[in-house]
């Protein structure tokens, strides 16, 4: 039979451009998944960090949240991946040609450059 193979995902989406301060709102960025994918984990990074307050994404799908935990950047740092509370994911099936947006829920101070940072697997025959 056929052998299934679950190939490495990265897609990484801009919020933001790199020398504007970012600003709450809903849908700031707005894409289609490429492929139907298993998310595995996400992640979001600064150029600049926020000199005060946290820096808090959510990613959705068809309009619904993907994160039961949302994505945060502490204040001083420019990843999640250091984060005081880590993203919590409560969707991880991405469908073809989804609508995905991502929401900026609180903007720090004096924050640039934000993208986020999907990992996963996608299988292909």
């Amino acid at each position: 039979g056929l052998t299934t193979l679950l190939l490495p995902v990265s897609i990484v989406v801009a919020l933001s451009d790199e020398t504007t301060t970012i600003t709450t709102g809903v849908a700031k960025t707005t894409m289609r998944a490429p492929y139907a994918f298993t998310l595995t984990g996400v992640r979001s990074s600064l150029a600049t960090a926020s000199t005060s307050g946290l820096v808090t994404v959510d990613i959705n799908e068809a309009a619904g949240s993907i994160l039961s935990t949302k994505l945060s950047i502490d204040a001083n740092e420019k990843t999640s991946v250091t984060a005081a509370t880590p993203a919590v994911m409560s969707d991880t099936v991405i469908a073809d040609d989804a609508e995905l947006t991502f929401d900026i829920d609180a903007a720090g101070s004096n924050a640039k450059g934000l993208k986020e940072t999907l990992l996963g697997r996608r299988a292909v025959s």
